[in-house]
């Protein structure tokens, strides 16, 4: 029996490793990949922008 003890916190650990890398890649892209990219478009303009009027 102690050898279940002694396996039980890797084994739970893996097993929550693995559903948050699941949970990243299904975020990745879809519906709200269109959305992301627009605020990083407009953010970097806004950077360039600012960058430009300093000069």
């Amino acid at each position: 029996m102690d050898y279940v003890s002694a396996l039980l916190p890797p084994v739970v650990m893996a097993v929550l490793f693995v559903a948050v890398i699941r949970v990243i890649v299904k975020t990745q892209g879809g519906a709200n990949k269109a959305k992301e990219d627009a605020a990083v478009d407009a953010a970097i303009a806004q950077a360039e922008g600012a960058r430009r009027t300093e000069a």
